[in-house]
């Protein structure tokens, strides 16, 4: 997998602007108080950290972190953030719990041009439809494969691009690759 990771990491290098999609980590299966309130695992800690090392290493720290404002999916993200230190600017919003796809795609539409790396943490089965809609022509087959099949806990999918992530629309981006925690 190191091989992999490598590869990802260069093709990623070679694009100006890099957006990661990433559904949060394991979760408990219910909570006494709802859905929004269940909360990571340990399994679930575990994943983010190694998840973000592995981001680190390869040199894809975000700029900017766009996640929901669920609980499983804050605790996702300040679990990474203890990985990737104070760089990345964090908003918590609760279009990526409630309103679908469309909240990835104005994620996007909102991220300033100085943003070379955008993260976004959300959930199932959003994250790998978004997904699905953004991979262009360029992305790997098999990777899209995985993508039909769903995105698993704390899997992030890698798209570069030359044009602004404010620029993006369907079909734009390249699908670099998939990280899944497993393979990590």
């Amino acid at each position: 997998m190191a091989n992999q990771l490598k590869k990802i990491a260069k093709q990623a290098k070679g694009y100006k602007y890099v957006l990661l999609v990433m559904r949060h980590a394991k979760t408990e299966a219910f909570n006494a108080h709802g859905d929004f309130e269940r909360e990571l695992q340990d399994k679930g800690l575990k994943q983010a950290k190694k998840v973000a090392k592995a981001l680190e290493a390869m040199n894809l720290v975000p700029d900017q972190i766009d996640c929901s404002n669920a609980v499983r999916a804050r605790q996702t993200c300040e679990r990474m953030l203890k990985v990737f230190g104070d760089g990345p600017k964090v908003s918590y919003v609760k279009a990526l719990y409630d309103d679908g796809m469309q909240a990835v795609f104005d994620a996007l539409g909102s991220c300033k041009d100085k943003r070379r790396v955008l993260m976004v943490i959300g959930h199932e089965p959003t994250v790998s439809m978004a997904c699905q809609w953004l991979a262009g022509k360029q992305s790997a087959q098999e990777n899209l494969d995985l993508l039909n099949l769903g995105m698993g806990t704390a899997t992030v999918a890698v798209f570069g691009s030359n044009a602004p992530l404010r620029k993006w629309d369907t079909h734009d981006a390249d699908l670099i690759g998939l990280l899944n925690p497993k393979d990590l």
